[in-house]
């Protein structure tokens, strides 16, 4: 998978020097100052490998494609996995990483969003007001957590990725949650998983708060519960306030939580399901191209 990776960075970086080559050539310059046969020739060269290079894109994803199958193909069968969205999140990404979970053998049990109500932090008071009262009997909440996401992570986790959670508790919680603001989902309830992949967006404004905090402390809140967790992002999420720079930089020790970088790339569509199967033997990592990435993908 690492060469392949750096194949894929080398063709991009050759195909954007072509682009603002040809840019060069017949754009602002050309206009201005005129442009000789010789130029025209090599903009028309240049136009001719940019094609040459976005055909050799399109066969290495292909390629990759087929790899990746047969390298995830019942590599996670029986197991269940619930899929959490921010409102970042591109819905192109959440379609193809729950896909790739498909062909694990593994069991999507369904979504559920995480709101701009929520990861804003501006009613954080009812936020712990909900939590609090929808702890089912004999539960209780881990005391090290004391910000509104990580414990609304916890207490989701309690809910969702245990067993023995009493459905009844489940249903209403997710319920009040929902007429609070803080979550969405579709259908009368969410079914619990032992595991789940967290899908945000990319990098994070400067002027984006606690944005990156919240969902990121949800996540290793989350994490803490199940039998492992995957924080994904899109290619620039490692940087700045995103969840994953944040996780990376603060939360590098909590157990059970993964992240992947690049979750628009086909790569990383990849590697999310990988890196559940990794949790599922013991193996934390980051992965990805970006800052912190210890791997591209699980070795």
């Amino acid at each position: 998978m690492s060469w392949l990776r750096r194949h894929t960075v080398a063709i991009a970086i050759v195909l954007i020097a072509a682009a603002l080559g040809v840019a060069a050539g017949s754009g602002f310059i050309g206009n201005h100052f005129g442009s000789s046969n010789s130029e025209r020739r090599k903009n028309d060269q240049l136009t001719d490998q940019v094609k040459d290079l976005k055909t050799q894109l399109r066969q290495r994803d292909d390629f990759i494609g087929v790899l990746g199958g047969r390298a995830l193909a019942g590599s996670f069968k029986g197991r269940s996995v619930l899929v959490i969205t921010t409102p970042e999140a591109s819905a192109a990404d959440v379609a193809a990483v729950s896909d790739r979970i498909a062909e694990t053998g593994a069991k999507v049990t369904g979504r559920l969003q995480l709101t701009d109500a929520l990861l804003t932090d501006q009613q954080s008071a009812k936020l712990d007001t909900i939590v609090d009262q929808s702890i089912p009997p004999g539960a209780a909440l881990r005391t090290e957590l004391t910000d509104s996401g990580g414990r609304l992570g916890d207490l989701l986790g309690l809910l969702l990725q245990t067993p023995q959670a009493p459905q009844a508790a489940r249903d209403a919680a997710l319920q009040t949650l929902q007429q609070g603001g803080f979550v969405a989902y579709s259908g009368p309830t969410v079914e619990p998983a032992q595991f789940a992949v967290m899908v945000t967006g990319g990098r994070y404004a400067d002027d984006s708060g606690a944005r990156g905090q919240v969902a990121a402390r949800f996540a290793a809140g989350l994490a803490g519960r199940s039998a492992g967790t995957v924080l994904a992002g899109r290619t620039g999420s490692a940087d700045g306030g995103s969840p994953v720079a944040v996780a990376r930089r603060d939360l590098a020790a909590t157990p059970h939580l993964s992240t992947v970088d690049d979750v628009d790339q086909l790569p990383g569509q990849i590697t999310v399901p990988l890196a559940l199967v990794a949790e599922s033997t013991g193996t934390t990592g980051d992965y990805g191209t970006g800052t912190g990435a210890s791997a591209p993908a699980p070795r």
